[in-house]
């Protein structure tokens, strides 16, 4: 008889503005859950990746992750200056009678220019982006995108991340996935959500946590994935707190926690534990928090 696999929970963490606390949050719900289920934990901020600091995880590379950019043979060349006309990211530089110029540090790897040359004299080459790299602590597994410095295209790093992580899960076989998504509603949080079973939107009592928290929530309507609101920082402002429990109430979104500012963050931050570990207090905090997400449920 065929064993059915059984199918890891996604939990992704987000928020729209960036210093929200979003990392804190899901490397405390990783530590929480890997004690009740084998957890994973995907750094899917790719430009700035943190989650390996806050719980003290020495990486190891696994993997590059590289992107497709044209790359031409002179000798079939006509100089007609198609390839850089058909480029929406001026990464191909065309003066008239000259050889196009190719500045790959502005390439996306649309290879629209390839598409576009009825000469054939644009091939498909690849050059590094990023990195990804895998660690473990406190009984989480976790794996890492870091896109290269000066690189654009951070929505590739997270979908390779992303495959790589449950190419990784195969043998590890976690139950439960928290993906620690970017900052923003771009290209690489998109890549970061979809699939996931549920949002764990993070924000704080500040007018424009609360503008940012809107636009992020639009997205999880759109994908149409369970939601639920944490607040940071919560008692950071008593007046704005109230206009973030309005705005949850109209929409019928669940406020799943709140979290005090207090220094012991800044001490967990600075000394990479887990908050936990400096105060066990807020342990049943984000027991709550997971609780509420009904990771059993789901």
């Amino acid at each position: 008889m065929k064993t059915e696999t059984k199918r890891t929970l996604k939990i992704a963490v987000t928020g729209g503005k960036g210093g929200v606390g979003k990392s804190m949050v899901a490397t405390s719900l990783a530590v929480e859950l890997a004690e009740r289920k084998k957890t994973m934990l995907v750094d899917a901020d790719a430009e700035c990746p943190n989650d390996h600091l806050l719980l003290s995880v020495e990486r190891e590379k696994i993997s590059d992750v590289y992107q497709a950019i044209p790359k031409w043979d002179f000798s079939k060349c006509v100089k007609c200056g198609r390839c850089a006309l058909a480029c929406k990211q001026e990464a191909i530089v065309f003066v008239k009678g000259r050889f196009p110029a190719f500045v790959k540090e502005s390439c996306l790897g649309c290879m629209a220019c390839q598409v576009a040359c009825p000469w054939g004299a644009i091939s498909a080459d690849k050059k590094e982006i990023g990195t990804i790299y895998s660690g473990k602590n406190y009984g989480v597994n976790l794996v890492s995108g870091e896109l290269k410095l000066g690189e654009l295209a951070s929505g590739e790093v997270v979908s390779e991340v992303r495959k790589r992580a449950d190419e990784l899960n195969k043998k590890a076989g976690a139950e439960v996935m928290v993906i620690d998504s970017s900052p923003g509603v771009g290209c690489p949080v998109i890549a970061s959500l979809v699939g996931t079973d549920y949002i764990v939107a993070v924000t704080e009592p500040t007018p424009s946590a609360l503008f940012d928290l809107k636009r992020v929530l639009y997205l999880a309507e759109h994908f149409k994935i369970e939601r639920g609101i944490v607040i940071n920082k919560c008692d950071l402002a008593e007046s704005f707190l109230k206009e973030i429990e309005v705005f949850a109430e109209e929409k019928k979104i669940p406020i799943i926690g709140k979290i005090p500012y207090r220094k012991d963050f800044l001490e967990s931050t600075i000394k990479q534990k887990p908050i936990k570990e400096i105060n066990p207090n807020y342990k049943k905090l984000f027991c709550e928090i997971i609780d509420k997400i009904e990771v059993d449920r789901l």
